[in-house]
């Protein structure tokens, strides 16, 4: 449809599998699994359900009847009654035990906390699959020297796969940040109107092992290792707010990977891909715009300014709890998951078709590294009799000089020049030309990422080398 909003982040970024998690009919088919988990556990607990009804249950566990549960909606105004009505429908003889002495949350929260976790999942095997194309790419280029840069200003030499190795750091931090996250969602579980269980006790005539182990089937049967052991109404939604922080992290390391990209890309030394028929510009056709790394950026800020929504909401919800989280979570948690998404697949696929161009790199490298080289030519003069102190002083007149220039003449550095013709230090241009070596200037890089690869990257990769092999498609 063309006439009404639809998010960019649906018809445009996010993948289909991510779109699922977050879809209507997944909530609901999770809730219909809820419903099940409930009645087993119930029945396995003793009370009064038999197997046909679970057995209809289970027969209906896919098949919603959506029509039925809009128009009782409409009727009720209440989304998780017409869900119990329209499976009742389906399912007569087991209607009556349907969501036996649960709340809403029952199905709400819990659904919530699987989708979450199982967008999780996705944002982890996508996370995986960057850093297998950012190891690649680091150590393939750890051994090429190129300057690098503090305060954007010339600083000493680093290789190109050792700058790649600190945005595969940031990627690693992330991962293991979100396998904690992971390892930290449990299920509301089964806790009543307040998180008292007091409709459980009831339920079970006041036998307080059997409500305890209620939560823990429900938890086994859903997937998930335990229940929150205290709540309200809801789960905390501080749950919420990690998630999301998460989220939020992964969108800080993709975004400072989108700046320096740019910067590189401008320096004309690493481009990101740019396809055969792309048009960069409406007006300038020469240009080769970062279109992908400008759009991890948008991206990343829409979800660092998201992670502020869940924080508001768990900080300012009152007692047991309150709705006006409702409408935010709705939008905040599915939008942040949706986003990421794409941002790592728009980050994967930037990583896997880099443009490198060693020429340029050495360029900017031989223009800055006579200065760099300043401490090595001091040294050498000084083993053939010259005085530091006096020699020091002539090289930073010199380096001066030179630097004018660089900047007011736009010629090139003159600096190896300037030095050779001064007898006080008494070094010929080729000695002077030796010393320039960009790799006598780079120190530990290129073993630092050797080190780094063996000693952490690989062996993450290979606990998770059954999510390795993704595929993406930049769909715009």
């Amino acid at each position: 449809m063309k006439d009404v909003y639809e998010s960019p982040l649906n018809s445009r970024y996010a993948s289909r599998e991510m779109k699922y998690i977050f879809s209507p009919d997944c909530k609901f088919r999770t809730w219909r699994k809820l419903w099940i988990a409930l009645a087993e556990s119930e029945q396995e607990l003793g009370l009064p359900i038999t197997d046909e009804q679970i057995a209809e249950l289970k027969a209906h566990a896919d098949d919603i009847n959506y029509e039925v549960a809009e128009a009782r909606e409409k009727l009720v105004r209440h989304d998780v009654m017409s869900h119990v009505y329209a499976y009742g429908v389906q399912c007569p003889k087991a209607k009556g035990i349907i969501h036996w002495g649960a709340t809403s949350c029952y199905v709400g929260d819990n659904t919530d906390v699987i989708l979450m976790t199982e967008g999780l999942k996705l944002v982890r095997k996508k996370l995986v699959n960057l850093i297998d194309k950012l190891a690649k790419f680091a150590d393939q280029y750890k051994g090429l020297p190129c300057l690098a840069f503090t305060h954007f200003q010339p600083a000493q030499p680093t290789t190109v796969g050792k700058r790649a190795a600190l945005w595969l750091m940031d990627v690693m931090m992330d991962l293991s940040t979100l396998e904690f996250q992971i390892s930290q969602m449990r299920l509301l579980g089964s806790k009543g109107t307040t998180g008292t269980q007091a409709s459980f006790m009831e339920l079970f005539e006041g036998d307080e092992e059997k409500v305890k182990a209620l939560d823990r089937k429900i938890a086994e049967k859903m997937g998930f290792q335990s229940c929150f052991p205290v709540s309200g109404q809801t789960y905390p939604r501080k749950l919420d707010s990690q998630v999301m922080n998460t989220l939020a992290g992964i969108a800080q390391s993709a975004h400072k990977f989108s700046n320096d990209l740019r910067l590189l890309q401008h320096l004309k030394e690493i481009e990101e891909p740019f396809e055969k028929n792309q048009i960069g510009s409406s007006a300038m056709a020469y240009k080769r715009n970062p279109m992908r790394s400008e759009r991890i950026a948008s991206l990343s800020r829409y979800v660092i300014a998201d992670a502020v929504n869940p924080a508001i909401t768990a900080s300012t919800q009152w007692f047991e709890r309150t709705l006006d989280d409702s409408a935010n979570k709705r939008i905040s948690i599915p939008e942040a998951f949706l986003a990421v998404d794409a941002i790592l697949e728009l980050y994967i696929n930037v990583v896997s078709g880099l443009v490198v161009y060693p020429k340029m790199i050495e360029k900017h490298l031989r223009d800055e590294l006579p200065f760099m080289a300043t401490e090595n030519i001091l040294m050498s003069a000084v083993k053939k009799g010259g005085d530091r102190q006096e020699l020091h002083e002539r090289i930073r007149q010199h380096s001066m000089e030179a630097g004018k220039v660089v900047k007011v003449e736009g010629k090139p550095n003159d600096l190896p020049e300037r030095i050779a013709a001064d007898p006080a230090f008494g070094l010929t241009a080729e000695e002077i030309r030796a010393e320039l070596v960009p790799e006598n200037f780079v120190g530990r890089a290129g073993t630092q990422v050797t080190e780094f690869l063996e000693g952490e990257v690989r062996p993450a990769l290979e606990k998770y080398k059954d999510l390795l092999g993704l595929e993406v498609e930049i769909n715009v």
